[in-house]
């Protein structure tokens, strides 16, 4: 059976699966405000010591961005005017604050053994008790990921309490935008009934604290597709929606459960992807389509139930698979669904995965007999977060549209989620951004500058770089053009010539970009090597910017030779020593001097003809792991540091020629440099290590040999491994990636 953990359980330590840890704490403290002070610094080699007096607090915050992931579900609460909450493929969940007009992260206290809780399956509210919140979470339901939980709070998040399951999720999997997954009974506030992936139907007696299989739920689990993808409450009766073939439709009974008669068949109903219930009309409506989303949907519908009578109807509003004016196939399914609970007969439906036509909401007023496109009157204002222009004059709509809430309080006042963002109105006309607060990105590559005006630069999974120009609004510039990335690879900055950066990743026109401006606009390589087009990977600048080496890994992790260019990517020659897929690096001070870390023989190469060649070094290191970072200490020839996952960290100061292991820490993740404390004469170092049992994110000022935690329990972010940086014109501030919760950055105070 799950396990409740008590209130003050010991933590877990750390897990090399990804698994979470039994016994970590049950309540804990959700982010309830935009910002916190926080202090739990460490002694020399302990994780979790007391609070020396010499420690000054750290506050975090969330570097402004607007959104850029997907939001998979909005809910209004029913019985409370302005409150509402959404949720996240791998960012958590969110409360709104309609007072502040932002929403407020609730998971953030989810540390490093439960990175897999991040994504949130499916949230459920009770109307009959406003301030109970429960949250279905667990990201991958795959072998290698950890068993799902059910997090319930008593005060809208604020505090949890915390069930393991015995079943895995899927918040990041194909059909992550359907749903509901999770429902309070309406007939029962203790009952609560949980839908999963290749578990069938789970029911709770004790409001989530214990899970069992629901008796009687015909339909059979499998290891594969989707199970349940949508519960919902039609008077005193539960309807499950299910996506694995035959009946697509159950109900509870005085005996149980049975098939609703009646159901709408063909491949433009084969997945129920949301319901709504439309009280005063006593019809349940349901949005289908033939893939669960959401991605792969080519034809959809949408139809109703009359719960009084048993009668359905067609209301689909346009059907899939006509034609646009350009000829392309207006292929599409529908997602989002919203009823309006002030108004009988009114529903607002989205299309989902329709490319050549944009995607849109569907509106009714009649009980789905006439609809309106609102996108063909709507008047789109991005100002406040400009990259939704995705490099051209004209934002989207959007698309992936699975999340559409509408306001039980206000008819006008309508939320949609998108791939990117959540837009709003209060007068089906005008849209704008509405995701104060939700940051959602998975962050690849960090740089601050050590002059110039902006303080960070970044590179993101799927958003490409942003030139952050302030950390407390979307960055002005919005993603970085000429050409537009999506996910972005390499990110370098020449150290004695800061106003040059260099550019990698997934692009439109070209996989490479450098900029002369510090990273505020970019102009494209004027080639790049044939290998570029499937593999772009990291770039390294030399100091003085004459040099790029650029290495290749493709997507499913063949390594490919290194190529070198010393006029600005015009041309470029392959570097047969490089080690192939290795990550380069730039010595800082030395211009002719470059290094790369074979991870599959434990060795360190070095060139000292500006990448022309390059030939082993130190050898006998860790390899076959599988994370690695080689940063070189900025302003310093030779000084490099390694960092390797659980065998911790190693220092060269011969260039490479031999390391020392750090013995002060037994893990490090990720590391990086920033300005060095007053009185002292080296960088201060951060990293997202461990010196004991708990992960943390951690500042040294005296070289290592001791660290202090500068992140709390409240502040953990799930997975943290990928980047960290400190500023170099400002002690104490670092920048950290996370994988779903944006850029987090910390300031003492």
């Amino acid at each position: 059976m799950p396990v409740s953990v008590p209130v003050g359980a010991s933590p877990g330590g750390p897990s090399v699966s990804g698994t979470p840890a039994v016994g970590r704490r049950a309540v804990l403290a959700g982010a309830a405000a935009v910002a916190a002070v926080t202090a739990l610094p460490l002694a020399q080699g302990t994780a979790g010591a007391d609070t020396p007096a010499n420690t000054r607090p750290y506050r975090w915050r969330t570097a402004v961005i607007g959104g850029t992931g997907f939001v998979t579900g909005i809910l209004f609460h029913p019985s409370v005017r302005g409150l509402a909450y959404a949720r996240t493929d791998i960012g958590g969940a969110y409360r709104r604050d309609s007072g502040a007009n932002r929403w407020v992260p609730l998971t953030d206290h989810l540390g490093w053994d439960d990175w897999n809780l991040l994504g949130v399956e499916a949230l459920a509210l009770d109307a009959a008790h406003p301030d109970r919140l429960y949250l279905a979470v667990g990201t991958y339901s795959r072998p290698w990921a950890g068993n799902g939980a059910i997090l319930r709070s008593e005060d809208r998040g604020v505090t949890w309490t915390r069930t393991d399951l015995t079943v895995k999720l899927g918040a990041n999997e194909d059909g992550r935008g359907t749903g509901e997954r999770l429902l309070v009974d309406p007939r029962d506030s203790d009952t609560l009934w949980l839908g999963t992936r290749h578990d069938g139907l789970l029911k709770s007696t004790d409001r989530g604290a214990t899970w069992a299989p629901a008796p009687g739920f015909p339909a059979p689990p499998s290891e594969s597709g989707q199970g349940v993808t949508v519960l919902v409450a039609a008077g005193r009766t539960v309807y499950a929606g299910w996506g694995d073939g035959g009946t697509t439709l159950h109900r509870t009974t005085a005996d149980g459960w049975e098939a609703v008669p009646g159901l709408p068949t063909g491949p433009s109903a084969k997945v129920p992807v949301r319901a709504a219930f439309d009280v005063c009309a006593h019809e349940l409506y349901i949005s289908y389509a033939d893939a669960p989303g959401p991605n792969g949907q080519s034809d959809g519908s949408v139809h109703k139930l009359n719960t009084l009578t048993g009668r359905w109807t067609d209301v689909t509003p346009v059907r899939p698979g006509g034609t646009t004016s350009d000829g392309s196939a207006d292929t599409f399914g529908y997602g989002g669904l919203a009823v309006d609970a002030r108004r009988p007969g009114t529903a607002v439906v989205a299309t989902n995965n329709r490319w050549a036509a944009v995607d849109t909401l569907y509106r009714t007023t009649d009980g789905g007999r006439t609809w309106k496109s609102l996108k063909d009157s709507a008047v789109l204002d991005v100002s406040e977060t400009p990259f939704l222009k995705w490099g051209g004059d004209e934002p989207k709509f959007g698309w992936w549209i699975q999340a559409l809430a509408l306001d039980p309080y206000d008819s006008r006042n309508l939320l949609y989620g998108t791939g990117a963002t959540i837009y709003g109105t209060r007068d089906l006309v005008h849209f704008s951004p509405r995701v104060r607060g939700l940051e959602e990105s998975a962050v690849r590559r960090l740089i601050s500058p050590p002059t110039g005006k902006a303080h960070l630069i970044s590179g993101l999974g799927d958003i490409g770089v942003l030139y952050h120009d302030t950390l407390t609004a979307s960055p002005s510039g919005g993603m970085a053009t000429r050409p537009v990335f999506g996910s972005a690879t390499g990110l370098a900055q020449a150290a004695l010539v800061p106003s040059r950066v260099v550019r990698t990743g997934w692009g439109d026109h070209g996989n490479g970009a450098y900029s002369t401006d510090g990273g505020r606009t970019w102009a494209p390589f004027a080639a790049q090597p044939a290998i570029a087009e499937d593999a772009p990977g990291p770039i390294a600048l030399s100091a003085d910017a004459t040099t790029l080496i650029w290495s290749f890994v493709h997507w499913d992790g063949t390594r490919h030779p290194g190529h070198r260019s010393d006029d600005n990517g015009t041309t470029w020659t392959e570097i047969p020593s490089f080690p192939k897929g290795a990550t380069p690096v730039a010595d800082p001070a030395d211009p002719a001097l470059f290094y790369a870390y074979d991870t599959e023989r434990g060795a360190l190469y070095a060139s000292t003809d500006s990448g022309r060649s390059f030939t082993a070094r130190a050898s006998g290191l860790p390899s076959g792991d599988t994370q690695f970072q080689l940063v070189a200490a900025p302003g310093r020839s030779g000084d490099l540091w390694l960092s390797v996952k659980w065998n911790g960290l190693y220092r060269s100061t011969d260039g490479g020629a031999s390391f020392t292991k750090v013995t002060s820490c037994w893990a490090s993740y990720t590391l990086g440099f920033g300005k060095a404390a007053a009185g002292a004469d080296y960088p201060a170092i951060y990293q997202v290590g461990a010196t004991g049992p708990t992960t943390a994110v951690l500042r040294s000022d005296d070289l290592a040999r001791t660290w202090t935690r500068i992140n709390d329990d409240a502040h953990q972010w799930g997975w943290t491994g990928e980047v960290i940086t400190g500023d170099p014109r400002i002690h104490g501030r670092v920048y950290l990636g996370t994988n779903g919760r944006g850029i987090q950055y910390g300031e003492p105070v």
